[in-house]
């Protein structure tokens, strides 16, 4: 994937942000006006230490002195609550615009087709949702309002230095276009070594993300080190552009320092000439005339100096921050502008729904023109069982996933009680559909809501009673907790068969008008299939069911088989009317039956 690159001011990119601002604009104006309530209260403690000194110091005034040093005491606890509530609030608004936006992106990621998810790593959207969000809380606690702040107080201390002794503010200021020019090349090498450690971390995400999720697979053949070599290769390189970043801040900061000392330099050099008012070395040039002044104003100015290097040394690093804040929302908003939604166009929410399933010249593909499904034609009558068959990759999960309109069709129809499957609302339309899904997946949550999946209306007596009729109650009461048992991530702590019953129970609970069974029992042992094979008899019993299977044995009381090869239709009939053909389905049946009596033959031989 290309990487987005970023503008520091790209006002359009932050006017979209600060929509997200807008629910907060108390917050943001308050944290403007705190901004520059700092601005304004930084440049007078020098001041009132310049008064001190050479009013009340030199002159020997103990009353002034402690009324001055009281104001002083009375100003610092001033800019502490300032600066205190300046950080809660800058902070806080970040966290604000992050919360919401990190609720629209996984609302907006979880409504996407399953098409965008089958080219798009999962690492790189925990990327997005995580760490690039929290890049973008640094716009408000570290980026934009810290800028205008420094500038603002950048500002106000020149003025007040100007204000004083523009000479001695002259003498002071003469490195600055160094500074300005350090600042510049610093801006410059650590925007490029931030977008190259954004880069990375999507990298690692990516890579950590996959190989955790598929570690069975590479413990049962043993790729441990192989991996391990892959990833020390993306560390390094994850390293290496911290590191790139770190040079950058090791030079520039240092100096920085030389730049800072160079000017407190001239001002110790000339604030002594104004001190002792000996010009003989300056007075050459009239234009530099020694004023007279005392120390405090020398020593204001010192300070003048700290605060004033200290900003704008900072600038450049939080003007990075403001851009890598940007980096950050264009990708976020990439991801939101994707759209690949499966559009919800239909309306259409009826009281009941029977079941009827027709599909009329479906053609389909995931890419471009190369077919999945090939011009699919089928009736399905309320209430009956159609079996799909065929080989890996004939297309019957395809249907499946139209059906579901997880993905969308090129050309021909599907209809649902004669109405085309778009004029329903998505969600009813999803909700009146259960699956069984041969591969299982189980949220890291209590076996309760991994069956209700948090629907209100389903009570604990439903779970229980779709349970019974499963013949799932009595492994779950054996549970630590029954019910209420914290099933590990994909359900670990779970056997396979155990993990199948579950997804069971979670198909009858929601009482659907269609059951689609994708080799629903084939992760069963035998004894437990046995046990819901009544069940799952039951429950097909006037609902209209799709089953794919891979054993036919399981599919001969079907009232349709459809037999399918590269996304064609080969065959459609009952199981007898099949056999008779003596085509492709007699086929698949002699050879299924043909090896399962050798199996049975040669594990005779074994015992």
């Amino acid at each position: 994937m290309a990487e987005i690159s970023g503008k520091a001011f790209d006002f359009q990119l932050l006017s979209r942000v600060f929509v997200y601002v807008k629910p907060y604009r108390s917050v943001f104006l308050l944290a403007v006006f705190l901004t520059i309530g700092l601005a304004i209260l930084a440049p007078l403690r020098p001041l009132l230490i310049e008064q001190t000194i050479d009013r009340f110091v030199v002159n020997n005034d103990q009353a002034g002195l402690i009324k001055m040093s009281l104001l002083m005491l009375g100003l610092l606890i001033l800019q502490t609550v300032v600066q205190y509530y300046h950080t809660y609030a800058t902070n806080g608004l970040g966290q604000s615009v992050i919360r919401d936006l990190r609720i629209a992106i996984f609302n907006h990621i979880t409504s996407l087709r399953l098409k965008y998810f089958d080219r798009t790593p999962i690492g790189q959207l925990i990327t997005r949702t995580v760490s690039d969000l929290e890049t973008i809380a640094d716009i408000f606690s570290e980026g934009l309002i810290s800028i205008i702040g420094d500038v603002l107080q950048i500002v106000t201390i020149i003025a007040c230095m100007t204000i004083y002794s523009w000479k001695l503010t002259l003498v002071v200021l003469l490195p600055m276009p160094l500074l300005l020019l350090a600042t510049y090349v610093f801006k410059e090498a650590i925007k490029k070594a931030f977008q190259d450690v954004r880069r990375q971390v999507t990298q690692l995400n990516t890579f950590l993300q996959e190989h955790i999720t598929g570690i069975s697979v590479i413990q049962f053949f043993a790729r441990g080190e192989q991996e391990m070599k892959k990833f020390k290769a993306i560390n390094a390189k994850h390293r290496d552009a911290h590191i790139a970043s770190n040079w950058s801040y090791s030079i520039f900061f240092p100096v920085v320092e030389i730049i800072s000392a160079i000017s407190m330099g001239l001002l110790v050099w000339y604030g002594a000439q104004m001190i002792l008012n000996e010009s003989e070395i300056i007075n050459i040039l009239n234009f530099f005339q020694i004023e007279k002044a005392g120390p405090g104003l020398v020593i204001a100015f010192l300070m003048f100096i700290n605060m004033l290097f200290r900003p704008i040394r900072e600038l450049a690093d939080k003007f990075n921050t403001l851009q890598m804040g940007m980096v950050a929302a264009e990708r976020i908003f990439h991801v939101l502008d994707t759209d690949e939604i499966t559009p919800n166009q239909g309306k259409l929410q009826p009281k009941e729904i029977k079941g009827e399933i027709e599909f009329e010249g479906v053609w389909f593909a995931y890419q471009e023109e190369n077919w999945v499904l090939k011009d699919i034609s089928f009736k399905l009558k309320a209430g009956e069982t159609l079996a799909l068959v065929g080989a890996t990759g004939a297309g019957k999960s395809s249907i499946i996933n139209l059906l579901n309109r997880f993905y969308e069709i090129n050309k021909g129809s599907i209809k649902l009680d004669g109405v085309d499957i778009r004029e329903y609302d998505l969600s009813f339309l999803r909700s009146r559909v259960a699956t069984v899904l041969q591969d299982v997946f189980l949220f890291s949550d209590t076996v309760a809501h991994n069956i209700d999946l948090y629907q209100p209306e389903i009570t604990l007596s439903q779970i229980k009673a779709a349970a019974k009729e499963v013949g799932a109650d009595a492994f779950i009461n054996k549970l630590p907790g029954n019910y209420q048992y914290e099933v590990m991530e994909r359900g670990a702590t779970l056997s396979a068969g155990q993990a199948q019953l579950v997804s069971f129970i979670r198909a009858l609970v929601h009482q659907p008008s269609i059951l689609v069974l994708d080799e629903a029992t084939s992760s069963v042992d035998t004894e437990t299939e046995l046990l819901i094979q009544e069940a799952i008899l039951r429950l097909m019993k006037n609902r209209t069911s799709i089953v794919i299977a891979h054993r036919l044995s399981t599919i001969q009381h079907a009232h349709q088989i459809l037999v399918l090869d590269q996304g064609e239709v080969k065959e459609l009939g009952t199981h007898q009317e099949l056999l008779k053909q003596n085509n492709y389905y007699k086929k698949l049946y002699d050879l299924q039956f043909s090896s399962a009596g050798v199996a049975k033959s040669v594990q005779s031989e074994m015992d």
